[in-house]
């Protein structure tokens, strides 16, 4: 057989005007537009041609892929992935439910029908409906975390990061704020506790060792310059053996005695208590109002459960005087998060049934019976419909993830997946990748296995489990 050359194969590739005049190329143009597809189809020559020139693969590799038939296929792979949103549904079976990098925090129900139902069109963000006049946008919000924590006055700002940064600022900013040295803590995305005070114009005064932390060493350091007593929960890390860190309630104690008002960084806005089942021992927002702690700040797309904001509860006039603060307007939510962390909030109102309808407390406090159980039923499923995979029910822990309750394990049940065509690495990024019948899966990999964890799972995502599955081992076969 005749070896085909380079320049057989750049006469082989069509025009541009020649290839959109095809009738399957103007039905792409008309149900996605003309410059969407005229841009994907030079993408496409464009790469082909560099191929040829470039000698990056064999000649004859190439054949096929120049022809109109597999240009066309090319050209439609390309338009839908422009097409495809990068913030898109995803399939969470790794067992971490508070998963940064898929968003943390699953949305209650109650909350996406809020956005979909309250905000069709124009919403009545901050104005009072019965004198019409502007109002503080965050007041509903204001109310449910006043009423559900015990709190005297509550604002709300875009994360737990803005919350410290905007609370030590109004009642520090240019004085020194007194920090266990066991709490200067780097959370996610390298931001440094230090450095985010620095940024709020207050001097940082260290007090005690790495693991060992008393109530006499705030004493001591206490000046006629201290604005503030802060307590910040280690919630990305945790220290065992010889520590002692200052109980809220004592730290409250010496704040009154000396008329210095003490900043409570809980983090991960637990409002329900877990300590209570076994499951950890994450402070709760409830008690850190009740020990008396003068401005509490979490977040609310952790424990809490809702979207991502940073949450500021205390006293009346220390909240006001936050909420007064010229960076306060910089980070302020929109109606979007409002809407949801409003309806996330009252599901709390009733504590019978949050822990079901919070997506996220129900799969921290889920059984290992009930997770037994879904195991089972995802694995049957899976058996029956690809027979020519191997699967297994196994033992494994999960995780909460999100910096929260840092080296606790839950434990669950996986099932496991292995297949004689596919590695367990292949079959995990095919997943990832996702296509136009099911959406990315996120899983996880132990040795040459496939770990599917129902702790995070949802009902409809066992459909996709397998579409997904029947897709990569059908591409790998």
């Amino acid at each position: 057989m005749k070896e085909v050359t380079g320049k057989q194969l750049l006469r082989l590739l069509p025009s541009v005007d020649k290839f959109c005049a095809l009738p399957p190329c103007e039905a792409l143009m008309n149900r996605y537009g003309r410059e969407t597809v005229l841009a994907a189809v030079r993408e496409v020559t464009e790469k082909l041609r560099e191929e040829i020139h470039g000698l990056k693969r064999p000649l004859d590799a190439l054949q096929n892929e120049v022809a109109e038939e597999s240009i066309l296929k090319a050209v439609e792979l390309r338009v839908r992935e422009s097409q495809q949103a990068e913030l898109c549904r995803v399939v969470n079976a790794t067992g971490i439910v508070l998963h940064t990098g898929l968003g943390r925090a699953p949305l209650p129900a109650a909350a996406l029908e809020a956005i979909n139902h309250e905000l069709g069109g124009y919403a009545l963000l901050s104005v009072n409906r019965e004198a019409g006049k502007r109002i503080n946008r965050e007041r509903a919000v204001a109310r449910l975390v006043c009423k559900i924590t015990g709190a005297e006055h509550a604002t709300v700002v875009n994360n737990n990061a803005a919350a410290v940064l905007l609370a030590t600022a109004a009642l520090a900013h240019g004085q020194e704020v007194i920090v266990s040295r066991g709490e200067l803590v780097e959370i996610g995305g390298s931001f440094r506790m230090p450095e985010i005070m620095a940024q709020s114009g207050v001097k940082l005064v260290e007090v005690g060792t790495t693991n060992r932390t008393y109530v006499a060493d705030f004493e001591r350091a206490i000046t006629s310059c201290t604005g503030l007593l802060t307590s910040i929960h280690t919630s990305n890390f945790k220290m065992v053996g010889f520590t002692q860190n200052v109980a809220i309630e004592d730290l409250v104690g010496l704040g009154k005695r000396t008329n210095i008002p003490v900043l409570h960084d809980i983090g991960s806005g637990l409002l329900v208590d877990l300590a209570a089942r076994g499951l950890g021992d994450e402070p709760l927002v409830q008690r850190s109002i009740a020990a008396g702690a003068d401005v509490v700040c979490f977040s609310s797309d952790k424990m809490l459960g809702g979207p991502q904001a940073g949450i500021i509860a205390g006293k009346r006039h220390l909240v006001a005087q936050i909420r007064r603060h010229p960076l306060f307007r910089t980070y302020r939510l929109d109606k979007l998060r409002l809407t949801a962390l409003e309806a996330t909030l009252k599901l709390y109102l009733d504590p019978g049934t949050v822990t079901e309808k919070n997506p996220t407390l129900r799969m921290v406090t889920i059984g290992l019976d009930a997770l037994k159980r879904q195991a089972g039923q995802l694995a049957r499923r899976i058996r029956k419909s690809l027979p020519a995979l191997e699967v297994t029910v196994e033992e494994e822990v999960s995780h909460l993830g999100g910096g929260a309750m840092p080296g606790y394990d839950l434990p669950t049940r996986v099932v496991a997946v292995r297949s004689t065509k596919v590695s367990a690495q292949a079959m995990l990024d095919g997943l990832r990748m996702g296509a136009d019948d099911f959406p990315p899966i996120f899983a996880r990999v132990k040795k040459d296995w496939t770990l599917f964890d129902p702790r995070t799972l949802i009902p409809e995502d066992t459909v996709c489990i397998i579409d997904g599955l029947r897709r990569v081992c059908e591409a790998g076969g």
